[in-house]
């Protein structure tokens, strides 16, 4: 969710082996199948598609009433968030429209207003993660936090944080309802870094959020069923997203930051796991199931991911470039193993 654009990335060349030539094949096919062209249409009736769906949610939740009945609305609403969390992500990397200042209106409205993320914090670690996936020294996604990647930084844990890396693997699913809240507060604090104009005007739109989200529940509800829907709502929207972002980067390849140094194909292909799927799938994990081809490709519009699939993984082929793949249990499974894994010394 950013109004910083990200483009299409070029490869890198490795000065003994010249192995950035890889990616111009696949780049020259990509291009000539139009698979870059973005798609607006198909966006504009996305969002328009999503935000008619919020507004029923909003109206069921408003005719239902003060009951406990409300709280069967907290998932639809939750997966609804999480569709407004992949536009804003889209948006961010350019595949909804070029103009930077769209592309940043679109962060701030599905971010900041709709969801209460803050759209510069997110584009600034997302960017950072892209432009090197697992890479333990420049993806904030594997630095040390809640979770560690490495057995190198579970020998540094102490106190409370060693009992959690040492049980990560099973905590990880439960501490995913908390995500939905960590990414508000992430958010605010963020704001001492924008500058000044950038930061009242995010500011703003986060607290207008907090607002408006307050005095939807409070005036529906009473008091206690209110904060009872917020807590479900939120634990439910965490799960979904991170149960959307888990699969695509743990458990694969992490380049060793004193080794060669990678060519972007190499890079995001050896980092990345695609999930295999169908239609609902696609649509559950918002296009992030093609992880590897998204990678390759930020700016390519979603609906094109899965077109780009067959070119990518012929390419990755011909020159015997591992290409992952799996099943969504199995991408867990492969994801919890790597946590289980990283916690074992410290069992």
């Amino acid at each position: 969710m950013s109004h910083a654009i990200l483009a299409v990335a070029e490869p890198t060349r490795d000065g003994a082996e010249n192995r950035g030539s890889d990616f111009a094949p696949l780049l020259r096919a990509v291009r000539a199948r139009g698979l870059l062209e973005r798609r607006t249409g198909w966006y504009a009736a996305g969002i328009t598609a999503n935000l008619l769906a919020l507004a029923a949610v909003v109206t069921g939740l408003v005719l239902l009433g003060d009951t406990w009945w409300t709280l069967a609305l907290a998932l639809p609403l939750a997966v609804l968030w999480a569709r407004t969390a992949f536009v804003g992500h889209d948006a961010g990397h350019a595949q909804i429209t070029g103009d930077r200042r769209a592309a940043r209106a679109l962060g701030l409205l599905h971010g900041n207003l709709l969801l209460g993320m803050n759209e510069a914090w997110w584009n600034d670690k997302h960017v950072r993660h892209h432009a090197n996936p697992n890479h333990i020294d420049k993806d904030p996604d594997v630095g040390v936090g809640a979770l560690v990647w490495t057995q190198k930084q579970a020998a540094q844990r102490e106190g409370f944080a060693r009992w959690l890396t040492r049980n990560q693997a099973r905590l990880f699913f439960p501490m995913l309802l908390l995500e939905g809240i960590a990414l508000k507060v992430s958010g605010f604090q963020y704001l001492k870094r924008q500058p000044l104009r950038e930061r009242a005007l995010s500011a703003f739109l986060l607290i207008a959020h907090l607002g408006l989200y307050a005095a939807l529940l409070f005036t529906v509800l009473s008091p206690g069923k209110a904060v009872v829907f917020a807590l479900v709502h939120h634990a439910l929207f965490g799960l979904h997203l991170g149960m959307a972002f888990a699969p695509n980067h743990k458990g694969m390849e992490m380049p060793d930051p004193d080794g060669e140094r990678w060519d972007h194909l190499r890079r995001q292909v050896l980092t990345s796991r695609n999930v295999r799927g169908a239609a609902l799938t696609d649509w559950l994990l918002g296009g992030l199931n093609y992880q590897i081809e998204h990678h390759l490709f930020p700016s390519m519009p979603r609906p094109h991911l899965r077109l780009a699939q067959p070119l990518v993984r012929a390419h990755c082929e011909a020159i015997g470039l591992p290409y992952t793949e799996t099943g969504a249990v199995e991408s867990y499974r492969q994801a919890l193993t790597h946590m289980h894994e990283v916690g074992a010394p410290l069992r």
